[in-house]
């Protein structure tokens, strides 16, 4: 059976069953209404006869009193009074006569005998027990159906007249269930028949409404097949075979199935995608903010705080939704820029703008319309600061230099390798003949080839050092908080910094600042700018190490007091084997540059040369992206390490 033709039979019995229901509670309710009215005039005719029967005693009583006061005489004179006065047999005989349920009339004494009835067998006979019509009347419907429709029976209405409050007399009516059947069965079949019609005809409505109510199923059922297989090849198109006579519900329900699944791809596809662009604006260095036509943000880069003069309370996340004059303030000079190139409603390319602080910024405009020509879409807010582009410039530069002496290096060790060892063989070779002919006779030659050993063992140290710098690095990435990789770092050198004199103060968040990082390469990072800022200050002097959070970045900055770098030899300082020190080996600020670019970090210094200048000395700074988790607050810990501290000691 179709799924279709059994919602319709479903609904329909339904209805049936629930207009079944409601005519059963009709018709019950019809019987209980005429049993009342049944038993309501049966007890004003029981009461008509009990009125009768006072006023024959009455009269009775007063024409022929007792003989004596006992009972029994009073009993006999109310006997022969209700026997003799004939306005109550009459009343009693109308009653059988008119009324179509009365099958007898009489009236008994306290113990039951019947003392006049309009049934002469029933005269002075004890009266036979019957069922109160009240009884019924108050009963169940079921119970009601049995008295009146089940065995025949005689049910009883009475009214007792009472004498000293104890009933004396008691009028009678009978009324037979055979004649109230007789009674009740016209308008109970028809009852019967209006509620069978009104149930049939209501379910062939309900069965013509539901196949109407289901009918547009059929033009649903096309729409979503059409949409479901929009941008399908045409074999897709093409509906199973015989989907066209299938039933409608079934093609819907399998319809919509396949469009929830298409749904739930396409929102991967989304998600994905909304993450990749998320991530790529958050390590993205220009603000962008993307703003609908009306001017509210829909879209806001993580670096967009940067560009704001006025300090911004919330991140980038409770921009979105701003409208543009809330993120930038008029009277601010980006602001009134940003502001005026959108009232002039015109692309803007590179126009530039100088900030309160001097910092040289870019915006850029561009408005995205809707390809119909029905107007602005929104506009694309770009911020470039130029610094920071020509650092980001620097960077690649130090970058390319490093890759070209990693080139270098791979081929120069191993080509000046292999000199090495063949001159080192014949060296020794050359020790091996001199020794026989005494010291005394070439003691100036073996000299002279004692210092070209030492030389090539130093030479083959360079070279050596050159293969390690060029080797590929392994990186073993875990997540770690950066705070305990330069504690450990701290704590390793304490002790050398104690000794020359060296003051190391770190200032740290709280909260920890998880990255995904190799820690052996990151301590020996952190290692390396420690060593270079203490062999800086040869005198001793105070370096101060401080890590915080920069929006989407860990920060750590080591700054020393010492000589300074002169200006001309900054960009040079992270070349291979570039150094200012006398002894040192220019290997170190380029393996902690290599060690950042591993990480996805970025590296930058600036240093004050000026022997006058207060603010004399060096500052290295790394960047890190976050791990995970939202890192930062206003309380700082500060760990003094000096000649003067034993250890470390904290001040919050």
């Amino acid at each position: 059976m179709r799924l279709k033709t059994k919602l319709v039979v479903s609904a329909t019995g339904l209805t049936f069953a629930i207009v079944l229901i409601l005519s059963a509670l009709f018709v019950s309710e019809l019987m209980r209404q005429r049993i009342e009215q049944t038993a309501a005039a049966n007890d004003m005719l029981a009461r008509q006869v009990l009125l009768m029967t006072r006023q024959a005693v009455e009269v009775g009583l007063r024409a022929n009193p007792p003989v004596d006061r006992s009972d029994e005489a009073l009993h006999a004179s109310v006997t022969d009074a209700l026997r003799s006065y004939q306005p109550l047999n009459d009343v009693m005989s109308s009653v059988v006569r008119y009324s179509p349920t009365v099958q007898d009339v009489s009236v008994t004494d306290a113990h039951g005998m019947t003392l006049v009835s309009t049934d002469p067998d029933a005269v002075d006979q004890a009266a036979v027990f019957r069922f109160s019509l009240v009884s019924v009347q108050g009963g169940s419907a079921a119970h009601q159906i049995r008295a009146v429709f089940g065995k025949p029976r005689v049910l009883d209405t009475s009214q007792a007249l009472d004498r000293n409050g104890v009933p004396f007399l008691v009028a009678h009516v009978g009324v037979r269930s055979t004649f109230l059947k007789n009674s009740y069965e016209p308008w109970l079949r028809d009852a019967l028949i209006v509620a069978l019609g009104a149930a049939l005809a209501v379910m062939v409505a309900a069965g013509l409404l539901a196949n109407l109510a289901l009918r547009p199923l059929e033009t649903i059922s096309t729409r979503l097949e059409s949409l479901a297989l929009a941008g399908s090849d045409v074999s897709a198109r093409r509906l199973p075979e015989g989907a066209a006579a299938s039933d409608a519900v079934v093609r819907v329900t399998k319809t919509i199935d396949r469009l929830d699944e298409q749904m739930r791809t396409q929102e991967a596809g989304y998600t994905a995608l909304q993450a990749n662009l998320n991530q790529m604006l958050d390590t993205l260095r220009d603000g962008v903010l993307l703003f609908t036509a009306d001017r509210r943000a829909v879209m806001v880069s993580d670096a967009v705080a940067y560009f704001l003069t006025t300090p911004v309370s919330e991140g980038h996340e409770e921009m979105v939704g701003k409208r543009l004059e809330d993120i930038f303030a008029p009277e601010s000079a980006l602001g009134a820029a940003v502001l005026e190139a959108f009232a002039d409603g015109e692309q803007v390319s590179a126009e530039g703008v100088t900030l309160e602080d001097g910092r040289q910024v870019q915006i850029s405009l561009d408005r995205i319309d809707d390809g119909l020509g029905g107007g602005n879409m929104g506009t694309l807010l770009t911020l470039r600061d130029m610094e920071s582009v020509a650092q980001l410039g620097q960077e690649l530069e130090v970058s390319r230099r490093l890759a070209a002496i990693g080139k270098l290096t791979a081929g120069v060790g191993h080509e000046v390798k292999n000199p090495i060892n063949a001159m080192v063989v014949h060296l020794e070779l050359l020790r091996g003949k001199l020794v026989p002919g005494g010291r005394e006779a070439f003691g100036g030659a073996q000299r002279h080839v004692d210092i070209l050993a030492g030389e090539m063992r130093r030479l083959d140290r360079v070279v050596q050092t050159l293969a390690d710098f060029s080797r590929p690095m392994e990186l073993h990435l875990r997540e770690h908080d950066l705070r305990q990789i330069v504690g450990v770092v701290i704590e390793l050198t304490a002790a050398e910094m104690e000794e020359h004199g060296v003051r190391v103060t770190v200032e740290a968040p709280h909260e920890a600042m998880m990255v995904r990082a190799d820690a052996e390469l990151m301590q020996q990072a952190v290692l390396n700018l420690l060593l270079n800022g203490m062999q800086a200050m040869p005198a001793g002097g105070s370096m101060r190490v401080q890590l915080r959070r920069e929006h989407q970045f860990a920060v750590v900055e080591v700054a020393d007091e010492g000589e300074g770098i002169p200006v001309d030899l900054l960009p040079r300082i992270f070349e291979l084997y570039f150094t200012t020190k006398p002894k040192g080996s220019g290997i170190g600020l380029a393996m902690t540059y290599r060690i950042l670019q591993l990480h996805g970090g970025a590296m930058e210094v600036r240093s004050n040369a000026d022997a006058s200048s207060p603010e004399r000395g060096t500052v290295f700074t790394f960047r890190l992206p976050i791990a995970a988790g939202v890192v930062g607050g206003e309380g700082r810990k500060v760990v003094a390490v000096g000649a003067s501290h034993k250890g470390i000691e904290e001040r919050v």
